[in-house]
Parts: C-alpha cells; sequence; structure tokens
C-alpha cells in the first residue's frame, strides 16, 4: 500500500453533510464527497491486511484494496477503471449501499473502518466529472435476443452485460420511468434521479432498449392508463432468453383490528408520489404527512426513508416502531468480520422522530372511517437456553395509545408478484421465490425453459449490491445458455 502507517496517523473522515434544519427544506442530495486530498488521506489508512476481508463482504467482490491504493496515489483514472471491473454502478452503491465491506474491514476489529463508501463515491463522481464514463459498444453483434423483466439494479446489470457482448436486450418496465425501486422508492434526497438518467443514456448508446409502461403477466385492468400488457408466453416465443428481475414487490402486511381505516398504507405506496411530485409530474394522488401524527411501523431502511419524507412534508410529530429490542450500541464490531447486529442512525433519524424499539402494534382505531390511533403493547425477547430459539411475550400492563393520522407499514417484503412467476410457469422455492440456482451449469436457469431469474425476485428482499451482483452472474449465465461460453466476468 502507499503508506504502511496511515491506518495509526489518520483518523476516519466521514463525508460532509447538509445541516438537517437545511437540508429538511428540500429533496436534493446533501451528502458531498470527498476531496481528492480527503480520499488521498482515507485511502491512506487502508492496512495492508494480507486477507482483505473487506472483499468479502462486498457482495459484488470489489478490489477495495487496489482502488484504495490507486486513489492514495491519486491515479484516478485506473482507480475507475478497477472499481468498474466489479460494478457497473458505482454512484448508486457509493450513495445508497449500507457498506458492508466496512464492517469486515481488518481495521474495524479495533477502530473506525477504512471510508470505503466514502472513496467509492468520490471515485465515480470524478469519473463523470472527468468525462471517463462512456459507452462500451459491442465490437460484433450476436443476433440473440434477450428481454429482461424489470429496470432495477439487478435488471440493469444484467441488461448492461449482455449488450457489450453484442446481444440484442431490451427491458421491460412496467412504470413510466426506468429504474426499479432505484427510481420509485428511494427518495431524491439520497439519489438524485438525473444520476439514473445518466447512465441509462450511456446504456442506450451500448443498445439496450427501454420499454416504459409495459406489464408483464395476465392483467388486463393494467392496460388502462396507457400500459401496455404482454403475454409472458410472447416473450419466450419472441426472444432467445428472458431474465425475471422484478424484484420483490409484495409487502409484508399487519392484518390487526382497524386496518381497513383510511390513512394506512404501505410505505411503497408513499414514497413513489413523493419520487414523482420531485420529476415535476402532476396529479399525484394526494398522500402527504404535513400536519399529521406520523406512525411508521418497521425500522429498517425503508422506515427511515419514510421518516426523512415525513420530515420534509412537515409532519406534526414522527414515530417509528421495531418490533424486536433496541440493538447494542458498540463501536467495534463484536462478529468481524461478519454484519453485526448494532444500533444504526440514520441521516433521516437525525434529522427527527421518536424511535420506540420491542413494540407489537394491536388495533388501529379510528373516527369516520380514518385512523387516529393505535394501540401498542411492550414486548419481551427471551432465548431458551436448551434449543436457542427465541420468543416474544406481551409485557403485562404495558398496552398504550398513540396518535396516527398516517400510519406507515414498512415491515418489509415477502416475495415477488406471484403472477409473474405463475405466467412463466416457473418453480418456486419454500418463501415464494423464483427457483434458481447461482452456481455450477445452468445457474439461475429456471425450471421454465429459456427463462432465468435474479435479484430479489430469485433471493428474496436484499440490497443493491447484491441484484448489481446477482444481474452480472446472470448475464453470464445467459451468455453461456446462447453462445455455448462466455468472457463475462462473474
Amino acid at each position: 500500500m502507499g503508506k504502511i502507517t496511515g491506518f495509526l496517523e489518520y483518523q476516519r473522515l466521514a463525508e460532509a453533510t447538509e445541516p438537517p434544519d437545511a437540508r429538511k427544506k428540500h429533496y436534493r442530495e446533501f451528502v458531498l464527497h470527498l476531496s481528492d486530498e480527503e480520499a488521498k488521506i482515507q485511502g491512506a489508512r487502508c492496512m495492508d491486511c494480507g486477507i482483505p476481508f473487506c472483499m468479502n463482504g462486498c457482495p459484488i467482490n470489489n478490489i477495495i484494496p487496489d482502488f484504495n491504493d490507486l486513489v492514495y496515489r491519486q491515479d484516478w483514472k485506473n482507480a475507475i477503471e478497477t472499481l468498474h471491473s466489479t460494478n457497473n454502478f458505482p454512484e448508486f452503491t457509493g450513495r445508497v449501499c449500507p457498506a458492508p465491506c466496512e464492517e469486515a474491514c481488518t481495521l474495524r476489529i479495533i477502530d473506525d473502518p477504512v471510508g470505503i463508501k466514502s472513496i467509492e463515491h468520490a471515485i465515480i463522481d470524478k469519473a463523470w466529472e472527468e468525462g471517463w464514463v462512456t459507452a462500451q459498444a459491442p465490437g460484433h453483434k450476436t443476433g440473440k435476443r434477450t428481454a429482461i423483466i424489470g429496470s432495477g439494479p439487478a435488471g440493469l446489470a444484467c441488461a448492461q452485460q449482455l449488450a457489450r457482448v453484442g446481444h440484442d436486450v431490451v427491458v421491460f418496465e412496467k412504470t413510466d420511468r426506468v429504474g426499479g425501486l432505484l427510481r420509485y422508492g428511494i427518495p431524491d434526497f439520497k439519489l438524485e434521479k438525473w444520476i439514473i438518467d445518466r447512465r441509462l443514456d450511456q446504456m442506450r448508446a451500448e443498445g439496450v432498449e427501454f420499454r416504459v409502461n409495459h406489464y408483464v403477466g395476465m392483467r388486463p385492468e393494467r392496460a388502462n392508463g396507457g400500459v401496455t400488457v404482454i403475454e409472458s408466453k410472447r416473450l419466450v416465443e419472441e426472444f432467445d432468453a428472458v431474465v425475471l428481475a422484478g424484484g420483490a414487490e409484495h409487502p409484508r402486511d399487519l392484518p390487526i383490528p382497524g386496518r381497513e381505516l383510511e390513512g394506512i398504507h404501505f410505505a411503497m405506496d408513499f414514497l413513489p408520489l413523493q419520487n414523482r411530485r420531485v420529476a415535476g409530474d402532476q396529479d399525484v394522488p394526494e398522500l402527504c404527512a404535513k400536519g399529521k401524527h406520523v406512525v411508521i411501523i418497521g425500522g429498517g431502511d425503508t422506515g427511515s426513508d419514510c421518516v426523512g419524507t415525513s420530515n420534509r412534508h412537515g409532519a406534526k410529530s414522527i414515530t417509528q416502531f421495531e418490533l424486536l429490542p433496541t440493538p447494542p450500541d458498540v463501536n467495534d464490531n463484536p462478529v468481524w468480520p461478519y454484519w453485526p447486529a448494532r444500533l444504526r442512525t440514520s441521516a433521516s433519524h437525525e434529522e427527527g422522530c421518536q424511535r420506540d424499539w420491542a413494540v407489537t402494534t394491536k388495533a388501529f382505531r379510528g373516527k369516520g372511517g380514518k385512523v387516529k390511533s393505535l394501540v401498542a403493547a411492550r414486548v419481551n425477547w427471551e432465548q431458551d437456553p436448551a434449543t436457542g430459539q427465541t420468543t416474544m411475550t406481551e409485557m403485562p400492563g404495558s398496552e398504550f395509545e398513540l396518535k396516527a393520522d398516517l400510519v406507515l407499514l414498512a415491515m418489509g417484503f415477502v416475495g415477488p408478484v406471484q403472477e409473474i412467476l405463475d405466467g412463466f410457469d416457473v418453480a418456486k422455492d419454500a418463501r415464494g421465490n423464483a427457483k434458481a440456482t447461482t452456481e455450477g451449469p445452468g445457474c439461475y436457469a429456471t425450471s421454465a425453459p429459456k427463462v432465468f431469474a435474479a435479484g430479489d425476485m430469485r433471493r428474496g428482499q436484499s440490497l443493491v449490491v447484491w441484484a448489481i451482483r446477482e444481474g452480472r452472474q446472470c448475464a453470464r449465465a445467459v451468455d453461456e445458455f446462447l453462445m455455448g461460453s462466455s468472457e463475462l466476468p462473474r
């Protein structure tokens, strides 16, 4: 590495952010990438630890020590080439990935880890600024056609890889814009959408065709409003391969008394509407937190995004419930190099909300058909020493009532839309995902001929970085299926 003793001399430096009171007034990104000198110092902290556990912690196996060293040496062009060799979209992961690589950093055992995510962010932003990100059009065309259903990170990664080796690729997206949850799900203050658009321009130049407002399946009602419905069997007939990359979009519900009351919504009914408002769409349905007592049920990233959006709307109060107990707030990683259960406070939490742990919601109460409050209780979690099984019990006398004009359910997703899988007659695993292996011959292939699956539709709800990994690996599997062999990386 460039500086052997860098980890002893320099401290971790967080990216600069706009103050909470200021950033709550807009929907733009508020995190600034590191300067060249700041990134150099962060790169110097890489330990030359011999075994790069960070690379194993990263689902796409980014070559982290190499690009850390290149940034330390200020060789930015080779740094972006190294980063792009494993990651099609570092501008997405450098903004919204939770950075499992940093929890696997060897320095994490005793100190703050290397700021890997901030270095990645700095590399890709500089590459765009310098004009180094250009189209990589194929040298020849294979004459093979692939249809990809879904334009989230898995579908986009798969499409770009296949286009670069000469296949004709058509991406089908059911909404009016390309990007999946990157577009309609992740708030603009975490990922501005022009960042997606400039990458899509590159992909179009590489030969990828995007068809929006195209729904694959058998739901005639979706044909209303300008949406084209395409039968599954038609795609299989017209294309040489089909990739299912539509994500895990079936949200987990909360079937308790009062669930039918107006004002109770899934998070993914709430968040995309704000994306549309920011994009300038007219006649967006009125679902807003302004002046309301908002309760968010679910303590993960989606719940955090609801917090940030509700704050920008001007909510009267925001409370976030989590069923699990408060995780430990530890400095080091107690299970290094694995991902630990630790208290994580997001930028949205810093902007203001009340977080409450080990709470179960029992009922919703309303007036005139609208939700006005909810009834909750506190719970204990206990582990049976003999079996190791953890059970939840309600604490006697802990029941309480809380005002709630708007309730957002952010409890995760139980799997993909089953109708799409049924349309292709694809076998499913025990959780209702498309059944396909990730290793060996026939990886990513489903039980249906010519049909492959990748991303959340195959593995269930997961991270953007896992989606990119599966999209890339699925592209190689499709290329092997079409051509007999492949030069695409795994």
